[in-house]
């Protein structure tokens, strides 16, 4: 995990434009110990489209080529690429002409949900992004407080077709352990397929990437392999071998508001 082969597809690692880093010199430090979490790829995802910011796409773009400007001066082995953690709202699809995916074909785009709640048009927003052939990644659903209380709404969600991403320090316990256990069971069920960092210069938003696969890893030996190949898999625009899904449990005493 040393070895500087992960693929980290979110991370609000750019300079200036979101909460992630506040200057270059911030982003810098950001990058070198991404480097020695292991990562060698990281996808910036700046917010886009939420409450506080606007990401233009070619801003975005703009972004990534003089940080990776930066990084190649400070000799720091890390290559970056553009892409935006998508809010979803009622009139994502008048933006999509400047929406970033995951991959440049688009073929996966990173989507956040708001914090509190599973908004009901989120399976139609689905539906559209699936006829222009994109499929949405779920950004952090173990950190969503509807889906904590009604986790088989996620279940609905990727058995209609979108994917979920679970955020690394989610699975080792940095956001508490209710969190953890809905991480851990969400692994088990099937139903995220990539595990990211979501990293920003605040205290408790660390890469921690080594450490989750490493609890990918005691929780069966095949998930650091297959989570690995997915992350690139979606870099890349490919398709991914889905496992199959189940509904996951709930523990209503770690999991009641």
């Amino acid at each position: 995990m040393k070895t500087n082969s992960l693929v980290d597809l979110h991370c609000h690692i750019l300079p200036g434009i979101d909460d992630g880093s506040p200057d270059v010199a911030t982003s810098l430090e950001l990058a070198q110990q991404a480097v020695n979490d292991g990562i060698g790829y990281i996808l910036a995802t700046p917010h886009h489209l939420d409450r506080h910011y606007v990401n233009h796409a070619a801003d975005v773009q703009q972004a990534v080529k003089a940080f990776q400007v930066q990084l190649d001066r400070q000799h720091i082995p890390l290559t970056v690429f553009a892409g935006q953690e998508v809010h979803l709202n009622g009139d994502l699809m008048v933006h999509l002409d400047d929406l970033l995916g995951i991959d440049t074909s688009s073929n996966y785009l990173l989507l956040e949900l708001p914090h509190e709640t599973v908004p009901s048009y989120l399976k139609e927003v689905i539906f559209q992004l699936a006829c222009e052939g994109i499929t949405p990644v779920i950004a952090h659903p173990e950190r969503n407080a509807q889906l904590l209380a009604t986790p088989e709404k996620l279940y609905e969600l990727v058995k209609q077709g979108g994917l979920a991403q679970v955020i690394a320090t989610s699975l080792v316990g940095t956001f508490g352990e209710r969190v953890q256990r809905m991480a851990v069971e969400l692994v088990k069920s099937g139903l995220v397929q990539v595990v990211a960092s979501d990293a920003h210069s605040l205290p408790n938003r660390q890469f921690a990437m080594t450490a989750a696969y490493d609890v990918l890893a005691k929780l069966d030996a095949t998930y650091p392999v297959v989570f690995q190949a997915n992350a690139r898999r979606l870099l890349n625009g490919e398709p991914l071998e889905k496992p199959l899904i189940r509904k996951p449990h709930k523990w209503h005493r770690f999991w009641r508001f």
